[in-house]
């Protein structure tokens, strides 16, 4: 996944990034990222947003595939998952190394 920069690896990405992106959905996958299921209830406690707007934000969370959903009865409960994030972490640090590369090269050059 890492090289293959084409099509669907970029789209995925793309969608990781870009659902990360927001400063809500950023804060729900602090919540989330302890481990435990919580519900929409939970997530919403002690915030100014409904429900509605936090289970809109869940969506895109989970579309992403940051998050599952998960029923316990009539409730929903999302879990974080690591996976996307892990594979966002790899792919930062391979751009990252092929930055690297092209200061070193840079600085070569131009101390020739």
């Amino acid at each position: 996944m890492l090289r293959g920069g084409r099509g669907g690896a970029i789209r995925r990405r793309a969608h990781v990034f870009a659902a990360l992106g927001d400063e809500t959905r950023l804060a729900l996958v602090a919540r989330l990222c302890h481990g435990e299921r919580l519900s929409i209830v939970e997530l919403s406690a002690g915030s100014q947003m409904t429900r509605q707007a936090v289970t809109k934000h869940l969506r895109v969370l989970e579309r992403a595939g940051l998050v599952r959903c998960a029923h316990a009865g009539r409730e929903a409960q999302f879990e974080f998952r690591a996976k996307p994030v892990r594979e966002m972490r790899e792919y930062l640090e391979f751009v990252s190394a092929r930055w690297d590369e092209a200061l070193v090269r840079l600085k070569a050059f131009v101390e020739e």
